[in-house]
């Protein structure tokens, strides 16, 4: 398992599409996107689910955290039956969100990585994109690493995602 930790528009999906390609062996790449994206249009805007504050913070509710420890479970099966995994995650609660990571993968090989960029380009991205609530880049870009314990940080501030990836997959093979 790798596991990418960064705020929004920090490079991760970049990251782990080149660690697909430099990596030797087939690698599941799944994020925190696609579990949202996965939910019902009606839980993407509500109090129980996801919200995303006009201000670009994130909310979450019961609904949501059920769904997401459901999801967090699953990958964490798919890992101990032998598939190779790249996730992609948000840690807004910085080290209580690892701790919850942690306790599903016990047992498993995981590779832990911070991806940090400075929240200037970071927010540049996020309006390049156009798919983000303006903000959440600047919001996220620190918090998210608050009390995490990395094994490997890469910044995607000057440097290109398949760089990083390289960086990555040198840690991985080792």
């Amino acid at each position: 398992m790798i596991v990418l930790n960064g705020g929004s528009s920090s490079g991760k999906s970049g990251i782990s599409r080149c660690l697909q390609a430099v990596l030797p062996d087939p690698w599941l790449a799944l994020s925190v996107d696609t579990m949202v994206e996965a939910m019902p249009a009606s839980m993407r805007a509500s109090d129980a689910g996801i919200e995303f504050a006009p201000d670009g913070r994130v909310l979450v509710g019961p609904a949501f955290l059920t769904l997401d420890a459901a999801w967090t479970a699953g990958i964490a099966a798919m890992a101990r039956t032998g598939a190779r995994v790249i996730v992609d995650d948000v840690f807004l609660g910085g080290a209580a969100s690892q701790q919850r990571w942690q306790k599903v993968l016990a047992g498993l090989e995981v590779l832990w990585v911070g991806v940090r960029c400075d929240s200037a380009v970071a927010t540049g991205r996020e309006i390049a994109r156009g798919d983000r609530v303006r903000g959440m880049a600047a919001l996220q870009a620190e918090v998210v690493h608050e009390g995490v314990v990395y094994d490997l940080v890469v910044d995607t501030t000057h440097t290109e995602s398949l760089v990083c990836a390289q960086t990555i997959a040198t840690r991985v093979r080792r």
